[in-house]
């Protein structure tokens, strides 16, 4: 049987918690370049979080980006941010916190430098409080979520289960927040529902390898190390995992690319990108990471060290030894007949 279609029934036999240095010298890699970019590079907060206002309006006159700053300077200052959207037939522009009037200037300099009715300008306004608010309501919605996690996942399974999937969740929201500290993506209302999503996704791909190895261990304790258990617990769901990652990564990156970076649709590339980062990593921590960081402490338990050294006291007692060689009889001798001797004639009996 070939590998594909082993790994099509679930009948591989990758060693992944063998590996796991490797595995998790890459997630560390990941995590630290992730860190180093928010150490030194400042999330790109929406206006929902920093407070502020934001104009799009449709561009006729084919106004560049120069030509916008040039003529919002002297109301908004050289701050502002300027995106020409659909190839440059609109902009969307954002700036800090304004009052009132300031606001209609904004709004009549937009309309007059990209030729388009002040009627028609869009504006959005946030107070700084109320982006402080929406902050920290999705700090409280994250910490909950992850609180919520490590109860269900102690009383469904265990909590050095619940542990190795928590790590697993912090290796995947690092990852996604890295990412956008390194590609200056805007973080949005929508950017925090797809964490929260992809979060929810990840949990969903490790309870399921958790499941299986805590159905294995229920049906072979005593036949197997807890490292054997967590390895073929993961082969036999590495294919469904796979599977529901790519139906999932398909649509979220055609989201991505299509919709975002070919239509210019931006509000569905902030919301696209930490889905499709999300899920990836999901998936890859949910076998490489957890499973692999789940066998580990579960070797250094009393119970399965005890288990693995009766296992291989048992494996090297029924190894096979040469059999001895037991020396056959001799069949008789056969007493060789006299050459050129003539056979005795039979006695007569007498009657």
């Amino acid at each position: 049987m070939s590998k594909w279609s082993r790994l099509l029934r679930g009948e591989s036999n990758f060693d992944f918690v063998g590996n796991r240095r490797r595995y998790l010298t890459i997630s560390a890699v990941l995590v630290l370049i992730s860190l180093g970019s928010l150490a030194f590079r400042q999330f790109n907060l929406g206006i929902d979080f920093r407070g502020g206002v934001a104009i799009q309006a449709e561009n006729p006159a084919g106004a560049d980006v120069a030509e916008i700053r040039e003529a919002i300077s002297t109301v908004v200052g050289a701050d502002a941010k300027i995106q020409l959207v659909n190839g440059g037939e609109a902009v969307r522009i954002q700036t800090g916190f304004l009052e009132a009037d300031d606001e209609q200037r904004f709004v009549e300099a937009v309309a007059a430098v990209t030729g388009s009715s002040a009627a028609e300008v869009s504006l959005d306004a946030v107070g700084p409080t109320f982006g402080a608010i929406i902050a920290r309501r999705a700090l409280l919605a994250l910490v909950v979520f992850l609180a919520a996690v490590v109860l269900y996942m102690t009383w469904r399974l265990e909590w050095k289960m619940a542990l190795a999937g928590l790590v697993a969740l912090g290796h995947d929201l690092i990852l996604t927040v890295g990412i956008y500290s390194m590609t200056g993506f805007e973080v949005t209302p929508a950017t925090v529902v797809a964490i929260l999503t992809i979060l929810g996704y990840s949990l969903y791909d490790t309870v399921v390898v958790f499941d299986k190895v805590d159905e294995l261990v229920g049906e072979r304790r005593e036949e197997m190390t807890y490292t054997a258990i967590a390895n073929r617990a993961m082969n036999m769901v590495l294919m469904r995992s796979l599977n529901t990652s790519l139906t999932s990564l398909l649509p979220v990156g055609s989201l991505l690319f299509v919709g975002a970076l070919l239509l210019g649709a931006a509000s569905l590339r902030d919301f696209a990108l930490a889905l499709f980062v999300g899920i990836a990593a999901g998936t890859y921590s949910s076998i490489f990471v957890a499973g692999p960081l789940l066998a580990t402490w579960k070797e250094g338990e009393e119970e399965w060290t005890r288990r693995r050294r009766k296992l291989s006291a048992h494996a090297e007692s029924t190894q096979t030894v040469p059999a001895a060689i037991v020396a056959e009889k001799p069949p008789p001798a056969i007493r060789p007949s006299v050459s050129g001797a003539t056979p005795r004639p039979p006695k007569r009996r007498r009657k």
